[in-house]
């Protein structure tokens, strides 16, 4: 749990759920996470009365918007706009005439008309058109809030909606992609389309798919977590500004080539999870949903309660049903339509409570369960986890959430909220801080285990080092933080490195290493940082005159031996694939063995392995004894010391070590420990 320490549970009676009879500090909090189970059993029901299931109330996509009628040979076209005085739809079928096309209001406050072919036979894929709504707001010509495609002008960058109905379908050869066969534990690849090439330009689903997807492949990483997939008038907001929640952005290609990417990383045995955006939308009116119908209460709050006060956008209204019905049916159509293999939700924190976790600091268990939580987003989050799993049994759900909600990342009928893992951010934030407050002899490695196990036993946690947020532009990545400008000239293998190159290519390893190793139960990488990019991220924006030369990923620095760079991902590729071949994630929490703090040793014990390191900047400790956690015979499996991976081979390959007993007959390794290395010892059966 990534919180600071909390007070002593009040005692009550024996708890009946699961969540609170795995954690009795949960107890004094048993009849509110009864009351909130209670609520999303209830509206189940009434969705399934009303519905059948769950999947079939999430239908909203199929209802609304524009779709073919086949039998009658035309378009229906339907928007909800319960507060406006007049809906009409205009495109380059009838001259963009704002009155020629009304539609009708129905007493639920949809609107809808029938474009017949007869009548309308310009109106075929690829016609641009939008909506014009007449409200208390005045006139306006707006988009629709299920538009599945949305392009903008070259010339005015008026952004439109476009009638997508190719004349021949994507062709899936998928069927038989099973997530649990290829996902053990995941090796999670975040992603962006658009910065992914080496060209400064924005890149697209199919370059993504042909170029980039055999690289994840290669550096053995089982899942990828795209971003900025949902279309985003901006670029620059990487995608977490999203105005169409049903449209995948245009700028990286049509709808048939992120298909493609999909089905091509499934013949890979690749899973692809996306990044969804259900915290907030973007303001924007003349592109996104706010006061579509003139109500300034249609999907979002009213008023200052539906305004995000650090992310200047708006904030969904979760007890609202049709709000709900709308998010739910964004998630069946990103599975359905597009075969995403499930969601890493984005500001979750932001959801849980009314303060947004906007300067909270969550130190006790009473801030989770008080007035301050939002009722209705924590339903509407355990209806979200219900319908994808009803929809896709082995879907991945991850929740990105600082403040350490308990259940988060438990099953629904324990009590929690559904989610399969929680991304363990605390981690990075402590890497990111260390390495601008301290020198790594003054490491304290109590705090650093501290920091690697601080987890709720019960719920798995996504360990990373660093992810995109960490790469934006006014902070570094982890190799930029240990080499500074030496990134750019010091990074050649041809030339004796200085002292401070060894120190940031040794911990750049050793840091990655022991994230994995003890941090969670599935790891994620931000695209570049295998091999240690030496940039930031820094879309192109007016103040750096529109350029994407921080908004791409120089991979010719990790295919040149030459480089620091490749060393870097050949280590990369080396610890996944221990990973991939022991499963010590699935094996527990790790053991921790030994603490040297004047010598910075650590060691631990995982599904068998023995991580052994040796932060000391200049003390290579021969002979150095640890204990093995059990007796017998260990090889040597992975070495950061290794020449292919930028060490000096000061550690032999391939020697058995066997334990010996100590006076108490506990058994111990004797190893040699060079200065600011990593091993890791696998015990022979």
């Amino acid at each position: 749990m990534d919180t600071a320490e909390v007070t002593a549970p009040v005692t009550a009676a024996e708890p009946q759920l699961p969540l609170v009879q795995q954690d009795p500090w949960l107890a004094p909090f048993a009849e509110v996470i009864r009351r909130r189970l209670a609520r999303f059993e209830q509206r189940l029901t009434e969705i399934q009365a009303e519905c059948g299931s769950l999947a079939r109330y999430a239908c909203r996509h199929q209802q609304f918007g524009l779709h073919y009628d086949a039998r009658r040979r035309g378009y229906w076209f339907r928007e909800w706009a319960p507060a406006a005085e007049a809906v009409s739809i205009m495109g380059d079928f009838n001259q963009w005439d704002r009155h020629y096309t009304p539609l009708a209001r129905r007493a639920d406050g949809v609107w809808e008309v029938f474009l017949s072919e007869q009548t309308f036979p310009n109106l075929v894929h690829g016609s641009r058109y939008k909506v014009h709504i007449v409200a208390a707001n005045g006139a306006r010509d707006r988009l629709p809030a299920t538009v599945r495609r949305v392009v903008q002008d070259e010339h005015s960058k008026d952004f439109a909606a476009q009638v997508w109905r190719p004349e021949q379908p994507f062709q899936w050869t998928d069927q038989q992609f099973r997530v649990n066969n290829y996902v053990k534990e995941p090796l999670i690849y975040e992603a962006h389309v658009g910065m992914a090439l080496e060209e400064g330009r924005v890149g697209t689903w199919r370059e993504f798919a042909d170029y980039i997807l055999p690289r994840i492949q290669a550096a053995g990483y089982n899942v990828v977590q795209l971003m900025a997939v949902a279309e985003h008038p901006y670029y620059g907001s990487f995608g977490y500004h999203v105005a169409n929640f049903f449209a995948p952005s245009a700028r990286f290609g049509t709808p048939e080539d992120l298909k493609y990417l999909v089905n091509e990383a499934h013949r890979r045995g690749l899973a692809v999870v996306m990044d969804v955006v259900h915290s907030h939308s973007v303001k924007n009116e003349a592109e996104g949903l706010g006061n579509l119908d003139g109500s300034d209460n249609l999907y979002f709050h009213k008023g200052e309660r539906g305004k995000h006060p650090g992310w200047d956008s708006l904030l969904f209204d979760y007890g609202r049903p049709e709000v709900q019905q709308f998010l739910l049916s964004n998630l069946r159509y990103w599975l359905e339509e597009f075969h995403f293999d499930g969601f890493r939700f984005d500001g979750v924190t932001s959801m849980l409570y009314h303060h947004h976790g906007e300067g909270t600091a969550f130190t006790e268990y009473a801030q989770y369960f008080g007035p301050e939580a939002d009722d209705d987003a924590i339903l509407y989050l355990q209806l979200a986890t219900a319908l994808v799993k009803e929809c896709k049994k082995s879907a991945l759900l991850i929740a990105e959430d600082m403040s350490g909600l308990p259940g988060l990342a438990r099953p629904l009928k324990e009590g929690g909220i559904g989610f399969d893992y929680r991304l363990g951010m605390g981690l990075p934030d402590f890497w990111i801080k260390t390495l601008k407050h301290q020198r790594d002899e003054d490491w304290n490695l109590g705090g650093l285990w501290h920091q690697l196990s601080n987890r709720r036993a019960g719920e798995k946690t996504v360990a990373y080092a660093e992810s995109h947020d960490q790469a934006l532009v006014g902070d570094k990545t982890l190799s930029h933080w240990l080499l500074d400008a030496r990134v750019y000239s010091s990074m050649s293998r041809l030339n004796s490195p200085d002292i401070e190159t060894v120190r940031g290519v040794a911990l750049h390893k050793m840091i990655r290493l022991i994230t994995l190793g003890a941090g969670g139960e599935a790891y994620m990488n931000f695209i570049g940082n295998e091999f240690g990019h030496p940039e930031w991220v820094d879309f192109p924006r007016q103040g750096n005159n529109w350029s994407h030369h921080h908004a791409r990923r120089q991979w010719s620095l990790a295919d040149n031996p030459d480089l620091y760079y490749h060393a870097w991902l050949q280590f990369d590729k080396a610890m996944i694939a221990l990973e991939r071949r022991t499963r010590f994630l699935n094996a527990g929490p790790a053991r921790l063995l030994h603490t040297d703090e004047d010598n910075k040793v650590m060691a631990f014990e995982r599904g068998g392995l023995v991580f052994v390191f040796n932060f000391h900047p200049e003390r290579s400790l021969p002979d150095y004894r640890i204990f093995a956690g059990s007796a017998g015979s260990y090889v040597p499996v992975l070495d950061s010391d290794e020449p292919q991976f930028g060490g000096f081979g000061r550690i032999t390959a391939g020697i058995k070590h066997f334990t010996q007993p100590d006076e108490h007959g506990t058994p111990f390794l004797s190893l040699y420990l060079p200065t600011r290395t990593a091993q890791v010892l696998q015990r022979v059966k």
